[in-house]
């Protein structure tokens, strides 16, 4: 994750809805569990050994049923060498973006992510996808025109956030503030220097853990890290130490999601006070299914 250490620009943000084709589920622990054969249809995760949340499945081709806290839906779309995003509803911010990454795989990410907002979201709104123009609220800690992303035309929308890592793109939806992200876990172990950055409580969770699990320790609390910083519309300027997200924070869900294909995702959705219904991440919450 030395991308992290470097100060990644954070992802710009993006939301869907809709029950459209190519987009994927998360089926939440309440939800009716689906197949695993890999026929597209909703899966849930049990709970790990010890009762340790492992992660909600979220499973390329299928519905997005209801069920996560806070109202919130997520969506997965494979953005791997064989996607071929429609890119004719992106505004002409949206194309010289496209057009100024030099590998071919970040184009394809980048294309994927937005142009599956863009029609999510319109099918939501009932706008044509060309027509939604997205803006920033203003930053909570400085005030600036950089904060969380929002569905300016039409007004009114919901709140959103996209994410897009390694070879596949995640989408959120929610009434209220939303952060949704997705990473892959790299095989080797995460840079101490990184790890020191992170919360003391955060660092003892990576400390830890077996060797074998490290990197998924890691990566199980940067998404959900990321996913909270992107809820507070502060992304990655906030201290990485300021918070600890090995456990519930006051006034948010944090969810860890299980994309498969070596990826760790996590969503945050705000509360409204109500508890957090995760709790804490142990050694065998680390371990990805």
């Amino acid at each position: 994750m030395a991308e992290h250490a470097r100060g990644r620009a954070p992802e710009r943000d993006g939301g869907v809805p809709g029950e459209a084709a190519g987009a994927a589920a998360v089926a939440s622990g309440a939800g009716a569990a689906g197949a695993a054969d890999g026929s597209g249809a909703a899966v849930r995760v049990a709970d790990a050994p010890g009762g340790v949340f492992a992660g909600v499945r979220v499973t390329p081709g299928a519905a997005a049923p209801p069920g996560l806290p806070g109202g919130a839906r997520v969506w997965a779309f494979d953005a791997g060498p064989g996607a071929e995003p429609d890119l004719s509803a992106l505004d002409d911010a949206e194309r010289r973006r496209h057009a100024s990454f030099l590998r071919r795989a970040d184009r394809i990410r980048y294309g994927v992510a937005h142009a599956e907002l863009r029609r999510l979201l319109g099918e939501l709104t009932g706008t044509a996808p060309a027509a939604l123009r997205f803006g920033r609220r203003a930053c909570p800690r400085c005030g600036g025109p950089h904060g969380r992303p929002v569905l300016e035309r039409p007004a009114g929308g919901p709140e959103f956030s996209l994410s897009h890592g390694g070879a596949l793109v995640l989408v959120a939806v929610a009434p209220g503030p939303v952060g949704v992200d997705v990473e892959p876990v790299k095989a080797a172990p995460p840079e101490p220097s990184v790890v020191e950055r992170l919360h003391p409580a955060e660092r003892a969770v990576v400390r830890t853990a077996p060797e074998a699990l490290r990197s998924a320790a890691f990566t199980r609390l940067w998404t959900r890290k990321e996913a909270y910083l992107k809820g507070l519309g502060v992304g990655l300027g906030r201290a990485l130490d300021a918070d600890d997200v090995s456990t519930a924070v006051p006034g948010w869900h944090l969810v860890d999601l299980a994309p498969g294909n070596g990826h760790a995702g996590a969503l945050a959705v705000v509360s409204a006070g109500v508890a957090d219904t995760v709790g804490e991440i142990r050694t065998r919450g680390a371990e990805l299914p």
